[in-house]
């Protein structure tokens, strides 16, 4: 790519998940299904969900805290926060709840929403911020609690979804650029593949005047148009964001796709002709974390000792809206 005067570096990483575990057995007393059946059509095993007194805010701050602490910068140093999510405690939006509890008094901070893609979208719009000198250190976060918008009765979708935070630190780096490329789409043609919905009832203010009040109603998934979706469009995005990085497949050492369906994972590698071996997955003991997915499975990656600095990413987001890009990073 064309070279620029200020590049990115991504120093930081951090998660946090609920601490109630939900297996497919305990799902499997819930609604009519097996657990053989649930893990050989998604990959999943169990799910975190969050507990009544757990929030949003709280797995974010945690996910945020461990990703500052590996940065080594301090809650004050940074300058902007973003927060990716579709389940915010407050619907006029958490990310400034984030900063205070952080103590990161000279921090912007806003909410995103792009649902499952919601991290990568935050991850870009924040390296734009860093590009143009405008901001030194940010944090993204990628956060949802689907828990309270999952239908337990349906087998669908309940199986599906679980809860959880992750984090990374992004800071200017005049040596090198580090975000190597990168490609987002969408596609509101397909909306109502996958919605969590307002459902408006009839509120007369006068004889004449009515509006709109109500509530979110349940996730609803036709799953197998979001399945054709990813599976073709996700390969062709990487490829995208590989082109406009300059470097061939080869040269990617890790796959990082939003978890969703192993199924799907498996697909993408195959399409792009990368081996196993070096496609990063969590979904069997977290389940589809939507913004959460990418930066929980990076951290425990990094924290494992996987990925090590100077590897090549290659990370994928896909979900409602139609959203899905693609990054193409170094670690580091």
């Amino acid at each position: 790519m064309k070279e620029i005067e200020v590049g990115i570096a991504i120093t930081g990483s951090g998660s946090a998940t609920p601490a109630n575990v939900l297996d497919n057995q305990v799902l499997c007393q819930m609604v009519e299904t097996s657990e053989e059946w649930i893990e050989s059509r998604t990959g999943i095993q169990s799910r975190r969900v969050a507990s009544v007194e757990e929030s949003l805010t709280e797995l974010a701050t945690q996910a945020a805290r461990e990703a500052i602490a590996m940065s080594g910068i301090q809650p004050t140093d940074l300058d902007l926060i973003v927060l990716a999510t579709s389940t915010a405690d407050d619907l006029f939006g958490s990310a400034s709840k984030i900063q205070a509890n952080l103590g990161a008094t000279r921090a912007v901070a806003f909410d995103l929403t792009a649902a499952c893609s919601g991290f990568l979208f935050g991850f870009v719009t924040a390296a734009q911020f860093i590009r143009t000198g405008v901001y030194k250190n940010v944090l993204v976060i990628g956060a949802d609690v689907l828990s309270r918008w999952v239908d337990w009765a349906d087998r669908r979708t309940c199986i599906l979804f679980g809860d959880g935070a992750g984090a990374v630190v992004m800071q200017a780096n005049t040596t090198r650029d580090r975000l190597l490329g990168f490609e987002l789409c969408s596609d509101g043609r397909q909306n109502d593949c996958l919605t969590l919905a307002f459902q408006p009832q009839e509120k007369a203010l006068t004889p004449t005047v009515s509006v709109g009040q109500g509530t979110y109603q349940f996730i609803e998934m036709n799953g197998k148009e979001v399945y054709r979706f990813a599976v073709k469009r996700v390969p062709e995005v990487i490829e995208k964001a590989l082109y406009r990085a300059d470097i061939e497949v080869d040269r990617v050492d890790w796959l990082l796709l939003h978890q969703a369906n192993q199924r799907i994972l498996d697909a993408v590698a195959v399409r792009l002709n990368i081996p196993t071996h070096k496609v990063l997955g969590n979904l069997a003991n977290y389940g589809n974390t939507s913004a959460a997915s990418i930066p929980l499975a990076l951290d425990e990656a990094v924290r494992s000792g996987k990925i090590k600095p100077g590897d090549v990413i290659a990370a994928a987001g896909f979900g409602a809206g139609l959203t899905w890009g693609a990054a193409i990073f170094e670690w580091g």
